[in-house]
């Protein structure tokens, strides 16, 4: 009987898209023809559009077809498939990429350390903590939830803070629209985000590491859960990090559907298991963060970003990107887009390359409108600004956000008004309601937009809708009331056309 050894995703993507359905035709037309079918369920590439995409092993690589349907497995087999891609690792949309974080998403069985791994967490090991942050801050690693602080200076801050015990958060509740590269990462290398954040509990002398999953990523959890109780039994945490004398353990939460709580203080009030509300800072929570003590908080991608610039040193990471915005952004690619995924690349591309090049455009076949950048409080872009790199301080100086890298692409059907409405209503229902310039200005925010749009006293609403929103900018304790500006300022700086009612 012939062996053949296969990779079909089971991400939460290509399930949704029929994955499951083809790998039971596929195992059924195997057996029919004599074939011995190996199959490796992985993560996604990331090439949404192609899925469920089946990677078959050849003597010249490993060949892909998709997308595929139950009906397409028959002629999979006999080599006539009109859905072969050729050689992925060739596939032009992979090869542009520089893959870091994903470097082992779409190759690896997520439920099994990967043989070779850790290298990055192995030097760590050999270098000690002080040298482990010193890496870390040579390497210009920032935040990759929004903020972009710099990792290093946190790390530092919580080694630096002296307490009996020390913990280390995993912000894993992705909540921003058109963002997935948190679940794709736990569900397709969640080895990775173990061992980065093994690195920082090393680095500050933390113990213990709690991951914040939001409940809407069951299939996330599921996965997660798998690759710890495998961790552990490996020997990668545990009393003796690989043989260490280092110790740390986690586990996972799952949050109960809130926005606000992808704040970091909102969070930790919620693993503390109290409502979701954002602390005042200082202290910051390096100083005092989960009950009480010094606390790490970064969000998936960061720690990801870890392990690499451990294996291959601060250099190699600074000499990708550009200005102030080092190594890599997995960049998601949402909206009426025709190219819809993940594509991990160096800082510095253009918005324009990002959606017209990458994405291919709109899937309608519209021309392009708007594209927002940052999740529901980041900015609405027009293709006039299409020439801004993809970089924290270039977004900033056109008032933008990159956030966690969400691109969701409007064509030209969009009514911008209605989308700052949106912007108003969103921080209305998802505010902590804490803070009066969140909790109030948005459902003023919410019933002046209302006002426009019923064309009642047009221009002193929106003479008022500004002044409101730099109330809300100014005034809001976190990013949640200080960011709903963004949106609805852009789309009345870019599109005035729209609020004239």
């Amino acid at each position: 009987m012939k062996t053949l050894r296969a990779r079909l995703p089971k991400d939460a993507a290509a399930l949704a898209l029929g994955a499951e359905r083809v790998a039971d035709a596929l195992m059924k037309s195997a057996a029919k023809q004599g074939i011995d079918l190996q199959l490796t369920r992985t993560g996604s590439r990331g090439m949404f559009w192609l899925e469920p995409m089946l990677e078959i092993e050849t003597g010249e690589g490993w060949r892909a077809l998709g997308p595929l349907a139950p009906e397409d497995c028959d002629a999979i087999f006999g080599g006539t498939s009109a859905k072969a891609l050729g050689d992925i690792e060739n596939h032009p949309w992979l090869k542009r990429q520089t893959r870091l974080i994903f470097a082992r998403c779409g190759k690896i069985d997520p439920s099994t350390p990967p043989e070779g791994g850790f290298a990055g967490l192995v030097r760590a090991i050999e270098i000690g903590p002080a040298a482990i942050i010193e890496e870390v801050m040579k390497s210009g690693l920032r935040g990759r939830g929004g903020a972009g602080f710099p990792a290093g200076i946190k790390w530092k801050g919580a080694a630096d803070a002296k307490a009996d015990r020390k913990y280390i958060v995993c912000n894993a509740d992705e909540g921003d629209s058109g963002t997935y590269a948190d679940r794709m990462l736990l569900e397709g290398d969640p080895f990775l985000l173990i061992e980065g954040m093994t690195i920082a509990a090393i680095a500050s002398g933390a113990t213990f590491g709690y991951v914040y999953i939001r409940s809407e990523y069951p299939h996330a959890i599921a996965a997660f859960q798998k690759a710890i109780e495998a961790a552990r039994a490996s020997g990668l945490i545990g009393p003796n990090v690989l043989g260490s004398d280092y110790a740390f353990d986690m586990e996972i939460r799952a949050g109960a559907g809130s926005y606000v709580c992808g704040e970091e203080t909102a969070l930790l009030e919620s693993l503390e298991g109290r409502r979701g509300q954002v602390r005042a800072k200082p202290p910051l929570p390096v100083q005092r963060g989960l009950f009480g003590m010094p606390t790490i908080i970064n969000n998936v991608l960061t720690f990801a970003s870890a392990p690499a610039i451990l294996e291959k040193g601060a250099a190699f990471y600074m000499n990708l990107g550009m200005g102030r915005s080092r190594g890599t952004m997995p960049i998601q690619l949402a909206g009426d887009v025709k190219h819809g995924g993940l594509f991990e690349t160096a800082f510095g591309l253009t918005l324009g390359e990002i959606v017209n090049d990458i994405g291919g455009g709109t899937w309608s076949g519209r021309p392009v409108r708007a594209v927002q950048v940052g999740g529901p409080l980041g900015a609405y872009f027009p293709p006039a600004l299409f020439d801004t790199p993809f970089d924290y301080e270039a977004f900033a100086a056109r008032d933008g956000l990159l956030g966690h890298g969400g691109v969701v692409i409007f064509n030209d059907t969009v009514d911008m008004a209605a989308q700052a409405r949106f912007a108003m209503e969103f921080c209305a229902i998802e505010s902590c309601g804490k803070c009066t310039p969140c909790r109030i200005g948005s459902v003023r925010g919410t019933e002046v937009i209302d006002k426009v749009l019923a064309g009642k006293e047009v221009n002193a609403n929106l003479i008022l809708l500004r002044d409101l929103c730099d109330t809300m900018k100014s005034g809001s304790l976190c990013a949640l009331g200080g960011f709903v500006p963004y949106p609805v300022l852009s789309a009345l700086n870019h599109f005035p056309q729209d609020f004239a009612r």
